[in-house]
C-alpha cells in the first residue's frame, strides 16, 4: 500500500471544472477518500487559490488546490488491542467481521478502548493511514448492541471501491430482528423518511424537520406467542433505520430501550408475563446484520459472508418458539 502523503497540489484541469472539491481531491490522491478530502477541507488544510472552501466547492479550470495532510494521531485517538476477532472473510483488500452485540465501532469520548477500531489496528497496524485519524478502514457501521457482518477496507483502494459500492446501494444488507407482535402482512417494503428527532438529537424519527428517504422491505421469517422474527432488507443505510421503521410498524424490536411502543409489550404481556419479562430484560436490541453481500474492489467477484445468529438472541428465539409449541398443544 502506497504511503499517505505528507501534502499535494492539484491543478484543476478544463475537464474537471465543476466537480466538488473534495471529490476532486479523492480523485486525484489515490489514498484519500472523499469523506476524509472532506474533514481535511473543513479543518482548513486546504485551499483553492490561497482561500478555504467547502466540501462541495464547485472548482474551477486553472484554479490550484493546495492539501497538507497532519500525520495519523494514533496514540490520542486509538491504542491497538488484542481482542479476538470473529472474522468471515479476509485476504490483502479487505475483512469481514462478525461483530458482537455490545461492541462499540469507532473510538469516541468514553469509548476509548475495548472499540472495534483498537482490535482492528492489533489485527492491521497499516489501518492507520487509510481513512484519517478517526475511522480507519471503517465503511460502514453497526450500532453498539446490534451484532453482525461488518466490512473493513484494509487499502485505499478497497476503501474507494467499497465506499462507492454502499453510495450507490450496491451492497445487499439482510438483517434479522425479534419484534413485539405478528405484523398483519407477511412482507412489505416500509418508505418512511428519517431524521433527527425535533426536540431529541440523539434519536432518529419519521417525524423530523430533516427527512431523508429511508426504505426498509421486510419478510415474516417465524411467528411466536406474541413476537415475529422478521427478515429485513435495508435499501438505504439512515441511522437506526431498521430500529425507527419497525417502531413505526407497530413492532418495535425486542430490547430496544430507545424505540419502543408501550402497546406493543402490553400486547406480549397478555400473551405471556413470563415471556414479557424475558423480552424486557434482554439487555440490548434483539437485531442481527446475518447476512453481507458486496462486490471485490479488485477481482470484482460477489462475496457473501453470513454471520451466525449470537447466544443471547438464539436463546430468546428458542424460548419463544417452546412457548408457542406448549401453547399449540393445550386443548
Amino acid at each position: 500500500m502506497a504511503s499517505i502523503p505528507s501534502s499535494f497540489t492539484i491543478r484543476v484541469a478544463q475537464v474537471q471544472a465543476g466537480y466538488r472539491l473534495d471529490t476532486i481531491i479523492a480523485a486525484e490522491i489515490e489514498q484519500l477518500s472523499r469523506s476524509f478530502a472532506a474533514t481535511l477541507i473543513r479543518q482548513g488544510s486546504v485551499t483553492v487559490d490561497g482561500t478555504t472552501k467547502k466540501p462541495g466547492y464547485s472548482v474551477k479550470a486553472g484554479e490550484e488546490i493546495l492539501g497538507r495532510i497532519p500525520p495519523p494521531d494514533t496514540q490520542s485517538s486509538y491504542r491497538a488491542e488484542a481482542i479476538p476477532l470473529d472474522i468471515l472473510f479476509e485476504d490483502n483488500e479487505l475483512l469481514i467481521v462478525n461483530k458482537p452485540p455490545g461492541m462499540v465501532v469507532h473510538t469516541a469520548p468514553g469509548h476509548r478502548t475495548g472499540t472495534l477500531v483498537n482490535a482492528l489496528m492489533h489485527h492491521c497496524p497499516q489501518l492507520s493511514g487509510i481513512s484519517g485519524t478517526v475511522r480507519p478502514g471503517i465503511v460502514h457501521r453497526l450500532d453498539k448492541d446490534t451484532s453482525g457482518a461488518l466490512v473493513v477496507a484494509k487499502t485505499a483502494c478497497a476503501m474507494r471501491h467499497l465506499a462507492a459500492q454502499f453510495k450507490s446501494r450496491a451492497v445487499q444488507k439482510h438483517y434479522l430482528a425479534l419484534v413485539y407482535g405478528i405484523p398483519s402482512s407477511a412482507e412489505g417494503t416500509i418508505d418512511l423518511p428519517i431524521g433527527r428527532h425535533h426536540n431529541d438529537r440523539k434519536k432518529m424519527s419519521i417525524h423530523t424537520h430533516t427527512p431523508r428517504g429511508a426504505f426498509t422491505h421486510y419478510r415474516v421469517q417465524e411467528t411466536f406467542v406474541g413476537a415475529a422474527l422478521l427478515r429485513l432488507d435495508i435499501r438505504t443505510g439512515r441511522t437506526h433505520q431498521i430500529r425507527v421503521h419497525c417502531q413505526a410498524l407497530g413492532h418495535p424490536v425486542i430490547g430496544d430501550s430507545i424505540y419502543k411502543t408501550r402497546g406493543a409489550i402490553k400486547q406480549l404481556e397478555k400473551e405471556s408475563r413470563s415471556m414479557a419479562d424475558s423480552a424486557v430484560q434482554a439487555g440490548r436490541q434483539m437485531l442481527h446484520a446475518f447476512r453481507l453481500r458486496i462486490t471485490h474492489p479488485v477481482t470484482k467477484v460477489p462475496i457473501t459472508a453470513t454471520a451466525p445468529i449470537p447466544d443471547d438472541m438464539a436463546g430468546l428465539i428458542d424460548r419463544f418458539r417452546l412457548l408457542t409449541a406448549g401453547s399449540a398443544s393445550m386443548p
